[in-house]
Order: structure tokens, then C-alpha cells, then sequence
């Protein structure tokens, strides 16, 4: 019965020795789990947007694009991005940086006259360009370094001036022959810098496809294989992000301002066949938008012609419909001149080769104006196809991730909660 007794013992206590050492593994190998999984928290985490100028939203449907594709997999896919009125590369870039719309933030297009300052603006003069007085709202780039965080910019629309006296702690004057690959590298450098100067905040843009886009019109074969080329260029900056050490801390977000339409020479409106250049002091914009301002004393009479003429539309300052919150800017002169969806307008007659090219400019709502965004880390959902947000939404979901305090801005965050863990 003793013998009985102590075998019975030692059975006992080899179990718990058993389920000790078991529990204890188990609680070994918890910690490693837990330490490998553990995602960073929103102080450690790290933001990378490029923007692609001019990808239509419907671009990556008729395009193999393997790695947009990933993103979406690993992360979210906006159904699209309504971009700001005007539908322009300034105005928009501008918006998704300071979270307002272009009658806000002051950059009411690429090229435009400013009566507060009687100075001109040309996105092709290196002095306007980096002239902090023309742009208004506070850029994310300001609200995070005054937060303590730094950031870095190639090419981004605002960067290259100081406004409010502050500038992203990296940037780039903008060199249309610098190859996206390059600029790559470069964002590549700027992870790898010691942690005390490495940018929190990456900032990039390329302006294709919309220069192809521009030149060989959106449904091109040459815009198809510049879609695979950057698709690809995408792949390489993923494959070298995920090299670094930090990758477990980076979110990457690929997006763009606007779309594309084809132009056709017969739906064209020339002004000279209604109003004199002569009638203006101010003319400024190109197809499909003009900003005008009539001599003094002409204002209702030029109005009332343009108002009769067919395929576009004419507003007085202010009168411009809400939904473009556009109209009460003075950058936007006397009276503001659209081009219906399908149409356009300018000073003389088409070009020849006109039916072959693309533009972009009207109204916002037109669905060949939509635009992408793209976004995976650990900040965001995974596998997610989200509904439709606007690009003024780019800055304070920027701000979340990075739990920045920010400015007043147009954007809302409630848009783009959904993507967020």
C-alpha cells in the first residue's frame, strides 16, 4: 500500500512538473510573440507619401498593377479621392498639405494674379514659387516640426518656400529630369539618417503619368506603360522600406491630386469670338478655368455676354456655387470661367493636335477628375476598400498617425477614421 502510495506521489508531481514546465514555455514564448508583433505606438511611427500626378482613378482597372494591389491587400484602398476645385497640381497639392480647400489656403491656381499682394504667381518662376507670402494655412510639415518632429520634402507643392518662417528640415528644388528612382534612393537615405535627425515625415511627388497624360491624352498606350513603369517603381520602394530596420514603424501612403479627360478640338470654345483680351486688365488660367477681371466699368457688360455663351459657365466673385468653396477668395478676380465637362475653352482657336492631348481643371464632382490613395502600415487597417474621401482629408489623417495637435483645416478626420486600427 506504501509503494502504492508513493507511486502515486511521484506520478503527481512529475505532472506538475510537466504542466510547470509546459506553462512556463508558454509563457516564454508569449513575451517573443508579443515582442515580434508588438505594433509601434503612434510616437514611434513614421509617415511616407508619394503622390503620382495625375493618376486617374480608373487607371490601375485597365493596368497590371501587382503592388498597388499589395498595398490594398496589406492595407487600404480608398474607392476614390475627390480632389479640391480648382482640379489643378498646385491647388491640390497645396490642399492635401494644409487640409484646406484652394479659396482657403490661397493658391487658387497654378498661375494667378493676387490684388492683396499686386503680385503675379507662376508655378514656372522660381521666385513666386519660393515666396512664402502667396500661401496661406499651415502645412503639415510646419504643424509637426513645431511639434518637435522632423521632416523632409522632394518636391512638394509649399515646401520650397518658408512659410511661417519654417521649412521641412530636408527638401528639393523641383527638377522634372530627376527620375523617381533617384528620388527613391534619396527617401531611402533620409530613413536610414541617425535617429535624432531622421524625418518622421516624407513627402514626395512625381509628375508623371500627368505630364504623359498631358501629351499623348489619358487613354494613350504611352500612358498604359508609364502606368507599369511606376506601378513597378512602387515595388522597388516598398522591397527597399522593408529593408530598413524601422519598416515595422513605417506607413506608406501613395496617392495623387486629380484625374485626366480627353480633349477633342470639336468641342471647343474660343472667348476672342465673344469678348476683346483688349476688355481685360487681368486674364489669368488655361483650359478649362479662366480668372478674369474687366476694365473698370465693364464688368456687368462682359458677364452678360459670357452668360449667353453655350458650354460654359460664368460666375461673379462670390456667387460661384458652395459645394466649390472656391468663389470668395480676391485671387479669384471679377468673374470665374469654367468649361463644361466634356468641353473646353481659350483664347483663339486649338492648337493643332489638340484632340490627342489630356487636361484636367473642371468641376471636381466629374468622375475622370477622381484620383487614388493607397495606404498600408501599421497605422491602418488591413484589406480594407474604403469609401470615397477627398483630398483636403490627407492632412489631418496625417496628424492622427503621428498625433500631431493640428491647425483649423477643411479636411475631416471622421472621412478617413475607418482606415485607422
Amino acid at each position: 500500500m506504501k509503494q502504492n502510495f508513493l507511486k502515486t506521489f511521484k506520478s503527481k508531481v512529475a505532472l506538475i512538473s510537466i504542466l510547470g514546465i509546459s506553462l512556463g514555455v508558454v509563457v516564454l514564448l508569449s513575451s517573443f510573440s508579443g515582442r515580434s508583433n508588438r505594433r509601434p505606438s503612434p510616437e514611434e511611427q513614421y509617415v511616407v507619401v508619394l503622390s503620382m500626378d495625375g493618376w486617374r482613378w480608373d487607371y490601375a482597372q485597365r493596368v497590371a498593377t501587382p503592388n498597388l494591389d499589395k498595398i490594398a491587400a496589406q492595407g487600404v484602398k480608398a474607392k476614390y479621392v475627390k480632389p479640391a476645385f480648382p482640379t489643378k497640381t498646385f491647388p491640390n497639392h497645396y490642399s492635401m498639405a494644409t487640409g484646406l480647400y484652394p479659396g482657403n489656403h490661397g493658391i487658387v491656381a497654378n498661375n494667378f494674379y493676387c490684388p492683396d499682394l499686386n503680385m503675379t504667381f507662376r508655378l514656372g518662376d522660381r521666385t513666386t514659387v519660393e515666396n512664402p507670402v502667396f500661401y496661406g494655412g499651415e502645412p503639415i510639415w510646419v504643424t509637426a516640426q513645431r511639434q518637435g518632429l522632423n521632416t523632409a520634402s522632394y518636391f512638394w507643392v509649399g515646401s520650397e518656400a518658408p512659410i511661417q518662417n519654417v521649412q521641412p528640415n530636408f527638401w528639393k528644388r523641383f527638377d522634372s529630369s530627376v527620375p523617381l528612382s533617384a528620388q527613391i534612393d534619396t527617401v531611402i537615405h533620409w530613413l536610414n539618417l541617425p535617429k535624432e535627425i531622421r524625418p518622421r515625415l516624407i513627402m514626395f511627388y512625381s509628375h508623371q503619368p500627368d505630364s504623359h497624360g498631358h501629351d499623348f491624352g489619358p487613354d494613350a498606350p504611352e500612358v498604359d506603360a508609364m502606368l507599369v513603369k511606376l506601378d513597378s517603381l512602387v515595388g522597388v520602394l516598398m522591397h527597399k522600406l522593408n529593408q530598413l530596420p524601422i519598416a515595422p514603424k513605417i506607413n506608406l501612403i501613395v496617392t495623387s491630386d486629380h484625374g485626366m479627360t480627353q480633349l477633342n478640338a470639336e468641342r471647343y470654345i474660343d472667348l476672342s469670338n465673344y469678348v476683346r483680351r483688349n476688355w481685360f486688365e487681368r486674364s489669368h488660367g488655361s483650359n478649362p478655368l479662366f480668372l478674369l477681371r474687366p476694365n473698370e466699368g465693364m464688368l456687368d457688360s462682359v458677364y452678360n455676354i459670357l452668360d449667353r455663351v453655350d458650354n460654359i459657365e460664368v460666375w461673379r466673385r462670390g456667387e460661384i456655387p458652395a459645394r466649390f468653396n472656391f468663389g470668395n477668395n480676391p485671387r479669384t478676380l471679377d468673374l470665374v470661367v469654367l468649361a463644361d465637362s466634356s468641353w473646353s475653352v481659350g483664347w483663339g482657336a486649338p492648337r493643332e493636335g489638340f484632340s490627342n492631348e489630356g487636361a484636367h481643371g473642371w468641376d471636381n464632382t466629374k468622375m475622370d477628375m477622381r484620383t487614388i490613395f493607397y495606404a498600408k502600415g501599421p497605422a491602418f487597417s488591413r484589406n480594407l476598400l474604403h469609401p470615397p474621401i477627398e483630398v483636403v482629408d490627407l492632412y489631418p489623417l496625417i496628424a492622427r498617425i503621428l498625433r500631431l495637435d493640428p491647425a483649423p483645416v477643411d479636411g475631416q478626420f471622421r472621412r478617413v477614421r475607418r482606415m485607422l486600427r
